[in-house]
């Protein structure tokens, strides 16, 4: 509730409002009622997709905001109308999850959102386009919340996220990556998206993968995610949160350094280093 309540009354006192904005505010809202209910009284995973897929389709169908081209990543440009708006759906709905899932240590969800938030901020500010300055009006409010967050959540934390403050983090980070994407703030958008968002996404397509060869529902609680895995490694919460930022920030780096290198080249370059960064932390629990 907090995190909803500093983000919202930031960016109305603070933000420049334009029409996709409107949308975006008004997703955030339709999240923010169905967290609190589950966080309150708990909720079915399916009226929870249901709620994730209105408040995309706001954004998507009233405030036309979707992905148009892969830009080139393995031959791909732009995409015919039904594909980019399935592609948008399953990219908000996917990283809104993603989000979700990996709160599941003090401070790690926050971190981990403070980080990707202040690289799209920072981008969207060397903008200078009304519409980009919006968009780093959406990513330092929701980014302001956090650090106010931060102080009560990061060790021995009194408070948590829950699914209130996960689902809007995740969904305010679906649409600044989309936008960023579609803008072509960098050379190698694609590539720089992926690696900006590389930790929660890596560790949610691994733990469903995982859960649907066992034959589980891919959102049936595990103890089997990258922070999980990483804390076999003896390390203390605060000590595995900085270690997960870390690394999203030097597949960032890394990235960035390579920009000139293909998207599609890059992408398969993150994809093997994460397949095997995955297989190391897997032998770890085999072996403990």
């Amino acid at each position: 509730m907090a995190i909803f309540a500093g983000f919202a009354s930031a960016y109305t006192i603070f933000g420049s409002v334009i029409q996709e904005v409107q949308q975006i505010i008004a997703g955030c809202i339709v999240l923010f009622f169905i967290g609190l209910k589950d966080d309150i009284v708990s909720v079915s995973p399916f009226k929870k997709f249901f709620v994730q897929i209105l408040a995309a389709g706001i954004v998507v169908f009233m405030g036309d905001l979707r992905i148009t081209s892969f830009q080139g990543v393995f031959g791909i440009y732009e995409l015919e109308y039904g594909l980019s708006y399935g592609i948008t759906f399953l990219v908000i709905i996917g990283i809104t999850n993603a989000v979700n899932l990996i709160d599941g240590l003090d401070g790690l969800a926050a971190s981990l959102t403070l980080v990707m938030i202040s690289i799209f901020g920072y981008y969207f500010a060397q903008s200078n386009t009304n519409e980009a300055y919006s968009y780093a009006g959406i990513a330092f409010c929701i980014g302001g919340s956090i650090v106010g967050f931060l102080r009560y959540n990061i060790f021995k934390a009194v408070i948590f996220m829950g699914d209130t403050g996960s689902l809007i983090c995740g969904f305010l980070i679906s649409i600044l990556a989309i936008k960023f994407l579609e803008m072509k703030l960098v050379s190698a958008a694609p590539a720089t998206t992926i690696a900006i968002i590389i930790i929660p996404l890596v560790d949610t397509i691994r733990v469903f993968s995982i859960r649907i060869l066992k034959g589980r529902s891919p959102f049936s609680p595990d103890k089997n995610h990258l922070h999980h895995n990483i804390a076999r490694f003896g390390m203390n919460s605060i000590k595995v949160v900085l270690a997960l930022c870390c690394i999203n920030l030097v597949f960032f780096i890394t990235v960035r350094t390579f920009n000139e290198v293909s998207d599609t080249y890059l992408i398969l370059s993150m994809i093997i280093v994460s397949v095997l960064l995955c297989s190391i932390f897997e032998i770890r629990k085999r072996i403990a």
